[in-house]
């Protein structure tokens, strides 16, 4: 990690779930040769994650393990509640309006929201301008009507 702030990029949600999105943002992650950190605000969340990445394609997996599980600092994605960056990560996905906390151990954090619910949305919004006034190196990244990312901020 180099002195610079680490990147934070907010993903709106609005045509794609978290279940379509987050496996393709994990795998791009894997192949820069980065370690992940995926931080949800509740068990069950997880759970759902947990076995998404199994089954998201038929002729792969990604591999990924609990923050809970034995050998935690070994997985190449982490599966956590907690802020601690047990697999030395260099990405963070923070998804379900889960807490942020210290950022400076990453290279990229993803904020992952569904602008489908306004709670979420209101979060994200609150979210963006403290750490605008905080001077953070921030990106908004929004679907097009074709389903691919465009950087809109």
């Amino acid at each position: 990690m180099s002195d610079a702030k680490p990147e934070i990029w907010f993903y709106h949600l609005e045509r794609s779930t978290l279940d379509q999105v987050l496996p393709g943002l994990l795998e791009k992650t894997l192949q820069r040769g980065w370690r992940a950190l995926v931080r949800g605000a509740a068990a069950h969340r997880l759970d759902d994650v947990d076995a998404r990445l199994w089954t998201y394609r038929d002729e792969s997996f990604l591999p990924h393990g609990r923050a809970s599980d034995a050998h935690a600092g070994r997985q190449p994605i982490l599966l956590s509640e907690s802020g601690d960056n047990l697999n030395g990560a260099q990405a963070l996905f923070i998804i379900d309006e889960s807490d942020l906390g210290t950022v400076e151990a990453y290279e990229r954090c993803f904020i992952i929201f569904d602008g489908r619910n306004e709670q979420a949305l209101q979060h994200a919004r609150e979210r963006w301008r403290t750490l605008k006034a905080a001077d953070a190196n921030l990106a908004y990244w929004r679907q097009t009507d074709e389903g691919r990312w465009e950087k809109a901020a």
